[in-house]
C-alpha cells in the first residue's frame, strides 16, 4: 500500500473526527469546509476515492458522504490521533474514587469508572488467584450414566461438577475412586493432579480410567473458573449506542460473550502481555460478537508485576482521543491503589 500523502492524511482525519462527532456520512462539501485545506470539493472527491479503494473509508448505499472503516480507524488510531493528557484537576478527583481498600471493591469501583466516565461497558480483569488445592473429593452417583463431582478447597470453597461417564458405576467404586483420590492428592493443585494421575493411570484398573480422567478436567475447569474473573459495568450504556442498537441480534451475541466470560477473558489476557493501551478495532478482536465495537484496554501491576487488566468496550466510532487516557489512568490508578494496600 502506497503512503499516505499529507492532504489524504488531513482529510481523512478529518474525516473520522466528523464521523466520531456527528455519526453521520460525511460529504466532500463538509471535508473542504471542516479540514482547512484550501480544495475544490471536486478535489475531495478524487482523494476520497483513492481512500476508498485503499480500504480506509466506505460508502453506505443510502448516501453520497463516506464512513471509516475498520482499516481506516486503525490508522487513525496509530498515526493521526493526538491524545489529550487529563487535566490535574480531573485526575485528582478520579484518585479520589480509587481509594486504597479491598481489592475486590476497588475492582468494582474501576470498572464502575470506566463505564461512567465513557458511558460505554468498563471491564476489569481481577487478579488471578493462587492455584486451587483440593481438600478433599466426593462421587454421588445421579443416575446411571450421571455422577455429582464435589471438590471440597484447601481455602473451604465448594464446587460441584456433573460428570457423563459412558458406564454405570456402583457406589463401592465411587468411594474407592474417592478415597484413592483424597489419599494420594489431597493439598495439591488439579495442574499438579493431571501430571501425577497420567503418570499413575497405567497402573490403574483401566475401567477406572475414564472417571479419573473426567475428574480431573472438570476439576481443572472449575479451577480455572475460579481463579481469573472479571467485573464488567455499564453494558445497558450500549443500548444507547445507535449502531449496536439497531441490530438486536449481535447486541444479544454481544451480551451473550459478557455472560460466557471464556472469549473475553483470552482478549483481555492478551492485554496483560502488552506494555501500556492497546486497542483492538472490530475484527481484530478475533471474536465475531465485537465485530463492529472497539475494545480499548491497558495491564495493571501488583508491586510492579502486571495481575490484570482494565478496558472498555464500545463501538467503533467512540472518542478515542478521550477514551485511551480514561483507561490509561484508570490502570494507573488501579495499579497505585492495590499496591498500596500490601
Amino acid at each position: 500500500m502506497k503512503p499516505l500523502d499529507t492532504r489524504s492524511q488531513i482529510l481523512l482525519k478529518t474525516l473520522i473526527e466528523r464521523y466520531i462527532a456527528e455519526g453521520q456520512p460525511v460529504g466532500s462539501r463538509a471535508l473542504s469546509r471542516y479540514s482547512g485545506l484550501e480544495l475544490s470539493p471536486a478535489t475531495v472527491r478524487n482523494v476520497m476515492s483513492d481512500l476508498e479503494e485503499m480500504g480506509f473509508i466506505s460508502s453506505p448505499h443510502t448516501s453520497a458522504g463516506r464512513i471509516p472503516t475498520s482499516l481506516g480507524y486503525r490508522f487513525f488510531v496509530d498515526a493521526l490521533l493526538t491524545v489529550q493528557p487529563m487535566d490535574s484537576n480531573r485526575l485528582q478527583a478520579l484518585q479520589g474514587q480509587l481509594q486504597p481498600d479491598q481489592p475486590q471493591r476497588l475492582i468494582s469501583s474501576a470498572s464502575h469508572l470506566l463505564s461512567d466516565l465513557t458511558q460505554f461497558a468498563g471491564v476489569v480483569v481481577a487478579p488471578r488467584k493462587e492455584a486451587v488445592r483440593i481438600r478433599q473429593i466426593e462421587f454421588i452417583s445421579l443416575s446411571e450414566n450421571r455422577i455429582l463431582l464435589i471438590i471440597v478447597t484447601t481455602a473451604g470453597d465448594v464446587q460441584n461438577r456433573i460428570l457423563m461417564t459412558r458406564r454405570a458405576y456402583s457406589s463401592n467404586e465411587l468411594s474407592s475412586a474417592a478415597s484413592y483420590l483424597n489419599e494420594h492428592f489431597a493439598g495439591l493443585s488439579f495442574d499438579d493432579i493431571r501430571k501425577r494421575v497420567q503418570a499413575e493411570l497405567q497402573q490403574l484398573r483401566s475401567d477406572m480410567t475414564e472417571l479419573m480422567t473426567a475428574t480431573v478436567e472438570a476439576g481443572s475447569e472449575a479451577a480455572e473458573e475460579t481463579a481469573t474473573n472479571y467485573v464488567i459495568s455499564g453494558e445497558t450504556n450500549l443500548l444507547e449506542v445507535e449502531e449496536l442498537s439497531s441490530n438486536m441480534s449481535r447486541l444479544r451475541e454481544l451480551f451473550k460473550l459478557f455472560d460466557q466470560r471464556t472469549g473475553l477473558m483470552q482478549l483481555l489476557d492478551l492485554s496483560n502481555r502488552a506494555q501500556g493501551v492497546q486497542i483492538f478495532i472490530g475484527d481484530e478482536s478475533g471474536l465475531a460478537q465485537l465485530d463492529g465495537c472497539s475494545v480499548v484496554t491497558a495491564p495493571y501491576e501488583v508491586d510492579g508485576r502486571i495481575v490484570g487488566s482494565v478496558g472498555v468496550i464500545g463501538p467503533t466510532r467512540m472518542a478515542y482521543d478521550r477514551v485511551i487516557p480514561i483507561v490509561d489512568i484508570t490502570a494507573r490508578l488501579l495499579s497505585n491503589a492495590l499496591s498500596s494496600n500490601h
